[in-house]
């Protein structure tokens, strides 16, 4: 992987951590891609979201940023499997819950967008 390329991946990444944190659903929107989805386990079952239903929930709450919570978000594993195809692993946190994200991301048009988010919540860091 090229410095430039970790630099662009790891640039998306940084705008993903700025929008949880702030509560910023426009910039969220802006490093997934329009048909990506948020698959969780819900109690046995898989749940899904689509990106836009998923910002319109983080307009309506209140922001980590705006509560004065701590932020702790950190990229914890990031593999790019080909020119255009890349996972990463991050931790983030909206205590008291705590999350693991695997991102999926695709370059599309020369830059990077997270085209699927796995995630677990857990409620001890």
């Amino acid at each position: 992987m090229s410095t430039d390329e970790r630099g662009a991946i790891e640039q998306t990444i940084k705008t993903y951590f700025d929008g949880l944190y702030e509560g910023d659903a426009d910039k969220l929107a802006s490093v997934f891609h329009p048909a990506s989805n948020l698959t969780w386990d819900h109690n046995g079952k898989i749940g899904v979201l689509s990106r836009d239903a998923w910002c319109d929930a983080v307009r309506k709450r209140s922001s980590p940023k705006s509560q004065g919570l701590a932020r702790d978000d950190a990229i914890l594993l990031l593999d790019q499997s080909g020119p255009t195809t890349a996972l990463v692993k991050v931790k983030c946190q909206m205590p008291p819950r705590y999350f693991t994200d695997y991102l999926n991301l695709i370059k599309e048009d020369g830059r990077w967008v997270i085209v699927q988010k796995i995630y677990a919540v857990r409620d001890t860091p």
